[in-house]
Formats: structure tokens, C-alpha cells, sequence
């Protein structure tokens, strides 16, 4: 179901990136994830999701573009935002134990030229930075 209508009427960023990780959202179960929590915010930063993908535990972060003037979504986690996740998944990690595997997964949203979304999943999308 396209979210791109919905999107385009949110009436800032913050409501805009909430129409796109509820499209995120359902995409993810379809794909077999289990969504566990969402917008985690800690003293580390937020985490857009977290959620299981069989044993593995994944910090995803989802953006949204509906103009490719900027290049892809996926292309929008840079450096920073990566130490930021990383900081708030392991602050989430304390208050959450977890001896099983976890990574960073990031999936991007793009419109299609027929006006629905582009779903990019890069899973594992980068190490844990030495400094988080």
C-alpha cells in the first residue's frame, strides 16, 4: 500500500519520517521481520527500530526520500548518524540484555516513477564503530 499521499501531506520531517517507518514497518513483517520496538530514544541517540530477524537482533534505521536530487536513502546514513545509532543500540543493549548476534540493517524508501515506494534493505549495513 502506498504511503507516498499521506507523506506528502505530514506537516514537518519528524511527521514525514513517522509515514515512513510505518510503510517501513509493514514492509519489514512481509520480509519476516518481527518488529519489537519502535523510535527508541536513549541519552545515545534513537533507533528508528528494533526488531528480530531470527536469532538476530536488528537496529534499523529507515529513511525516506521522495526526490532523488540528494542520490538514494540508503546513501543518507553517513558517519555521524552511524556513531549515534550505534551509541543508542548499546545503550538499549544495557537496559535490554541480549547474547545473540545483532547488527545494523538500514532500509531506504525511494518513490518510483509510478509514485509508490522503492524498498533498499542493506543488511548489515556497517560495523560497530570503534569510538560508539
Amino acid at each position: 500500500m502506498s504511503r507516498l499521499p499521506e507523506f506528502g501531506r505530514a506537516p514537518h520531517a519528524g511527521a514525514q519520517g513517522g509515514v515512513g517507518e510505518r510503510a517501513a514497518e509493514e514492509w519489514l513483517t512481509r520480509q519476516g521481520y518481527r518488529v519489537l520496538e519502535r523510535n527508541v530514544r536513549n541519552h545515545g541517540g534513537e533507533v528508528d527500530l528494533v526488531a528480530r530477524e531470527g536469532e538476530t537482533l536488528c537496529f534499523v534505521e529507515v529513511k525516506a526520500r521522495t526526490s532523488d536530487r540528494y542520490g538514494p536513502a540508503v546513501a543518507a546514513v553517513g558517519s555521524v548518524k552511524r556513531r549515534r545509532l550505534a551509541r543508542a543500540a548499546a545503550l538499549y543493549l544495557v537496559a535490554h540484555p541480549w547474547t545473540g548476534p545483532c547488527r545494523f540493517d538500514v532500509l531506504g524508501l525511494d518513490r518510483r516513477a509510478d509514485g509508490d515506494w522503492e524498498f533498499t534493505l542493506v543488511r548489515d549495513a556497517f560495523p560497530v564503530p570503534a569510538s560508539a
